[in-house]
């Protein structure tokens, strides 16, 4: 690993500032997946801007009845904070199966939304990768991709976006609170992750040296018995194959309300709109769960390895959806 050198600030307008005073630096909090990459040669900054001493760690209820969750907030402390275990069970679910306690116990809410792709071609810093080295092919097309996306890929980039919480925030329709040289901003969860299209290189909106600050989740009943399965290919640490974030409520036999979305499938994050639409209004019974299912994966392209995440993301919708509409939880 090649030197770099080290800033530590205390303040939001200093951090900007100091990564912002010259190209190649970078914001540095948790770490658990940036200090690997730094390892790995895969980024390289100049400078680190080591913001732990930031005040951004607040987790706060919001007037309408959600929470704000400051971007240093802990996601040991975010899965265990009270407000977000009773009113959004299924986002606490989602934080307690995304990593080890001692990753959890690191690892902060806003480096999670951002962290990169386990795509080995992409880590290995030498494959040809678009997301690493744009123009340089992509490794995964015709090579070991079981482990990756099916939805939202494009002739660039079949990369999935691994993060657990994030499937949960699409869900819940989040808005990202961010600060950056231009002010202060805010992006709703659904326009902060960009498919691959022709520049996988580009994963989120975010401006050279804007900061996230909080993540706003507003308040909906319906969050209240949410819950998120998650399958892997071992029960404990590992990423996943197929993932559902889902809540329901239903009324006379026919869904009401749905929030569904999954992960482990997608490049980015999946809110599952077109599942969503189709049984909004219809019948809670398991051949609509798996015509909502065979809607939303319609234009599905698996390659060789990866193409049972198909049948198994249509099992996995199917469960989910019984579980919610019948009121259980995972």
């Amino acid at each position: 690993m090649r030197p770099i050198s080290y800033v530590r600030v205390s303040d939001v307008d200093e951090a900007v500032a100091a990564v912002t005073a010259s190209p190649g630096r970078a914001f540095l909090a948790g770490g658990t997946t940036e200090v690997d990459l730094l390892r790995l040669g895969v980024i390289e900054p100049d400078v680190v801007v080591d913001i732990n001493d930031l005040p951004l760690a607040a987790i706060e209820d919001l007037p309408d009845g959600g929470v704000r969750i400051g971007a240093l907030a802990r996601m040991s402390d975010v899965a265990r904070a009270p407000s977000v275990r009773e009113r959004f069970p299924g986002m606490s679910e989602a934080l307690l199966l995304g990593a080890s306690e001692q990753l959890r116990n690191m690892a902060t809410i806003g480096g999670n939304l951002c962290q990169r792709t386990r795509c080995a071609y992409f880590r290995d810093g030498l494959s040809a990768c678009n997301k690493r080295e744009p123009g340089t092919g992509c490794s995964a097309m015709d090579g070991a991709n079981r482990a990756h996306a099916i939805l939202g890929t494009s002739d660039k980039c079949i990369a999935t976006h691994p993060s657990d919480l994030a499937v949960a925030l699409v869900a819940l329709d989040a808005v990202v609170q961010t600060i950056g040289p231009s002010g202060a901003r805010s992006i709703p969860i659904g326009s902060f992750y960009l498919e691959p299209g022709d520049t996988p290189d580009r994963e989120h909106p975010l401006e050279y040296g804007e900061l996230i600050a909080s993540i706003d989740v507003p308040g909906n009943p319906l969050a209240g018995d949410s819950f998120y399965l998650k399958f892997r290919d071992r029960e404990s640490y590992e990423f996943a194959l197929v993932s559902v974030f889902a809540a329901a409520r239903v009324r006379n036999d026919r869904v009401d309300d749905l929030r569904l979305s999954l992960g482990g499938v997608g490049t980015v994050p999946w809110r599952a709109r077109r599942a969503e639409a189709r049984l909004t209004g219809g019948s809670a019974t398991v051949e609509e769960f798996a015509a909502a299912a065979d809607e939303e994966l319609r234009d599905a392209a698996p390659r060789e390895h990866n193409a049972f995440k198909v049948e198994f993301a249509r099992r996995v919708i199917v469960r989910a959806l019984g579980q919610a509409t019948r009121g259980e939880k995972s």
